[in-house]
This record gives C-alpha cells, sequence and structure tokens, in this order.
C-alpha cells in the first residue's frame, strides 16, 4: 500500500531533478551571452566584420533577451560595412520589424536604410524611392531631417521632395551649421524656397556701388535675382550671407574649382577680396532664354 506514495514521490523529485538541471543549463547560457557579445563587439571594432557577423549571429541565435534583438541590427551593420547594401537594407528591416527593438538602435537602423536606399537609388533600383518618401514623414525628427538632406542630391524630381523638410529646418532649428546644411541643399532643390529677406534694388550697371572717396563698407551679403524676359518682377530672389556664400563656393568639387581658376576664380582668395570691395555690382548679364540674372552685394 505504500508503493503508490513511494514512487509518486519519487517521480514528483525526478521532475524537480529536471527542471533544475533545466534551470542550470539556462543559467549557464544566459552567462555565456556577456562574453559572446564581447567578443561580438571587439571584432566589429577592430573591422573584422565578416568574422564580427558571425560572431552577432551566434548571438541571435542564442537565449531570448535584449542582446538577441540588438545582434540582429549589429548583424546588419556588419553588412553595411562589408559593403553588401541590398542584404543590409533588408537586415536592417528584419531588425525594425522585432516587437520591440531599442529604441536608439531603431533610429540608427532607420537612418541607415535611408543612406542604403540613397546608394542603392541612382543604380536604377526606382523601388527605393519609396523608402525615401516614407522616411522624409517618418514621426523621427532625426531621420526626417537626415532623409532631407540626402534626397536633393538624387535629382531634380526626388529634391523637390525634400523642400518642405528643408525649409522646416530653416524655419525651425536654432543649430547655425544644420541650418547652413538645409540652406545649401535647398539650393540645389529649390532656390526660390530659400526665405526672401528685403533688398534695395541692385545699382545699375557700369554705375558707382557708393559716392567717390567713399570708404568701403565690408558686405554682408549675397543677393541674386533672376527675372524672366520682359518680367517685372524677380522669378528667383535669393538672399545669402556673404560667409555662408563663400561656403558653398569652397564647398564645390576639386574639378570644378580647378575650372573656375582657369576664369580667373580662386576659391581661397575669391572671398576674401570681395568682402573688402564694400556693396557693389558683381554681375549682370542676360541668360540663354532672355532672362537676365544680377547678383550683387551689399
Amino acid at each position: 500500500m505504500t508503493r503508490g506514495p513511494r514512487r509518486g514521490r519519487a517521480a514528483a523529485i525526478a521532475i524537480l531533478a529536471v527542471l533544475a538541471l533545466a534551470a542550470a543549463a539556462s543559467t549557464v547560457r544566459a552567462q555565456a551571452d556577456p562574453e559572446r557579445v564581447r567578443t561580438a563587439k571587439t571584432l566589429f571594432f577592430d573591422r573584422k566584420y565578416a568574422e564580427a557577423r558571425q560572431a552577432w549571429e551566434a548571438v541571435r541565435a542564442g537565449a531570448p533577451g535584449p542582446d538577441k534583438d540588438a545582434a540582429a541590427y549589429w548583424v546588419a551593420r556588419c553588412s553595411e560595412s562589408l559593403g553588401e547594401n541590398e542584404r543590409s537594407f533588408r537586415e536592417y528591416g528584419a531588425f525594425l520589424a522585432l516587437p520591440s527593438p531599442d529604441r536608439a538602435l531603431a533610429e540608427e537602423a532607420r537612418t541607415s536604410r535611408v543612406g542604403l536606399a540613397a546608394k542603392l537609388y541612382p543604380a536604377g533600383r526606382k523601388e527605393y524611392a519609396d523608402v525615401l518618401r516614407q522616411a522624409l514623414a517618418d514621426r523621427n525628427k532625426t531621420v526626417r531631417y537626415y532623409t532631407a538632406l540626402r534626397v536633393p542630391d538624387l535629382g531634380p524630381e526626388m529634391a523637390r521632395l525634400a523642400v518642405p523638410v528643408l525649409r522646416q529646418i530653416v524655419d525651425e532649428e536654432k543649430d547655425p551649421d544644420l541650418v547652413d546644411r538645409a540652406k545649401l541643399k535647398l539650393m540645389r532643390a529649390d532656390p526660390s524656397a530659400l526665405p526672401v529677406i528685403a533688398a534695395a534694388p541692385p545699382a545699375a550697371s557700369g554705375a558707382s556701388p557708393r559716392p567717390s572717396g567713399a570708404p568701403a563698407a565690408a558686405a554682408r551679403w549675397v543677393r541674386v535675382r533672376i527675372t524672366e524676359k520682359g518680367g517685372t518682377h524677380p522669378k528667383i530672389a535669393v538672399n545669402l550671407p556673404l560667409g555662408f556664400a563663400e561656403m558653398a563656393f569652397k564647398s564645390l568639387p576639386d574639378d570644378v574649382k580647378a575650372d573656375l581658376r582657369k576664369k580667373g576664380y580662386d576659391a581661397d582668395t575669391f572671398w576674401e577680396a570681395l568682402r573688402k570691395l564694400g556693396p557693389s555690382q558683381i554681375i549682370s548679364i542676360e541668360g540663354e532664354d532672355g532672362e537676365q540674372i544680377q547678383i550683387w552685394t551689399e
């Protein structure tokens, strides 16, 4: 009569023993994860990206937890560092599809996908345009701004999509470097979208910019007006601080600077000389379609 209870107790003890062994094994796996993570990070920062990807994949195959989710991000980053853009794009997407990815890593993953889409789009992969359009409306300001600063380099059609966000940066942001970068991109996307600052009309061609003998005042602004043939009001009006215009000029590619030097314009000395001229007419010409182009400083 006592065998039944004894057998029951033995079975219960056996079950508890199995559970204890499983818990111990789980503890061992959990204790091993930090070392695997350290190894994976070390390989990545040593720029051994192929080995790092394998190490992060091993972490991702391990026990559930935050390291497992983060590993999906690092796998994608390794692929990006290896130049495997399409694979990396998909892997970032897989990370973002997780139920609750780390917020900071998710922001970096979304900006990385934008950068990859911007690389893949010019190679005839127009399907990436949708990714860029969606990123311009992203609720995350960092992603939205990053996209707006990348898109204008992809051609006029894509550049126009970035104009509202670039205007938002110019109108609302306080960081002067960010605002200047947005203005540079607006110049490429739509110069007429730049804020127009009231200015006196340019001096007539050949007229003296200041009274004879008057000291030269330091020029502060570059004004550009483009008027259509027969028009009375400018179609495009651009006003830039002289320092910003100088920055734009000096940021031109080296081959463009070389061409300008052949025409007598040196990016390293032109703007310093221009500052000393004071308010003056720089150029007034007629364009190929009869439009009047006037540029001056004040």
